[in-house]
């Protein structure tokens, strides 16, 4: 008995310092294995005792400072290379379909429709207008206007042309008789489109030779001086310098 109290009290101690560190451990990692020790002594070394429990987690630690990016140098820029050649012209493509005939849009019909009866209302009321105060004649597809007023024939002619129409031509007896009602009207003379060419020939404006005339008797007597023609009242004709100032008339 006297000899078991003392293995009874290293037992003891054994187990007492294997309690403290599993207390005390923490993060320290016991061995998986027992090394044998051997005592000097009247006693029978004991069994070697089980690992001790995993210590809780420390502390957590500051956080460190950023760490440094080095960025390399940069590189010398790429040399850009020459244009290359075109590539050779590729086949034609394949012909498409024919397309739908294209029409004019309702909307756009009706809109001309409309413009065009406006315009021919508007027409009709001027050409009754200028018919009233004597300042128009219609005859089958011409019309001859006048402003009543008197100008040299140069004045005449580019009036006309700038208006759209030319210096009034009589080029048959229907046609003459239509312009010397305005001569009438106005009672005075009116410059016709016609000049002279070869000394006491007239030729229409355009060069042509005349198809009809009605000269006063014994006229044209100007010897190449009078190198325009003008209307009288009674519907006859009379060579005349163009610089004169006559009723200036112009044919639609």
């Amino acid at each position: 008995m006297m000899v078991l109290l003392p293995l009874l009290s290293l037992l003891l101690l054994e187990w007492a310092l294997i309690g403290s560190c599993s207390e005390k451990g923490g993060n320290d990692e016991q061995p998986s294995t027992y090394s044998d020790t051997y005592y000097h002594g009247p006693w029978i070394a004991g069994r070697p005792g089980r690992d001790g429990r995993d210590g809780r987690d420390g502390a957590k630690g500051e956080k460190g400072d950023p760490g440094e990016v080095l960025n390399g140098m940069q590189g010398c820029p790429a040399n850009v290379g020459h244009s290359g050649s075109p590539g050779p012209q590729g086949p034609p493509g394949i012909k498409g379909m024919k397309g739908e005939p294209g029409g004019m849009h309702s909307s756009l019909i009706e809109e001309r429709l409309n413009m065009t009866s406006y315009l021919t209302a508007r027409l009709l009321k001027l050409s009754k207008a200028l018919t009233f105060y004597g300042n128009m004649v219609h005859l089958g597809e011409k019309f001859y206007v006048t402003t009543g007023q008197s100008f040299n024939f140069f004045m005449i002619n580019k009036t006309c042309q700038e208006m759209g129409g030319a210096v009034a031509t009589p080029r048959n007896k229907e046609e003459n008789a239509a312009i010397m009602k305005l001569v009438v009207r106005h009672n005075t003379h009116a410059f016709l489109a016609l000049r002279e060419g070869i000394i006491g020939k007239f030729y229409y404006l355009d060069g042509s030779p005349l198809k009809y005339t009605n000269w006063y008797s014994g006229r044209p007597d100007g010897q190449g001086q009078e190198n325009c023609v003008e209307m009288y009242t009674d519907g006859t004709w009379n060579d005349r310098d163009c610089s004169y100032y006559r009723l200036g008339i112009c044919e639609f």
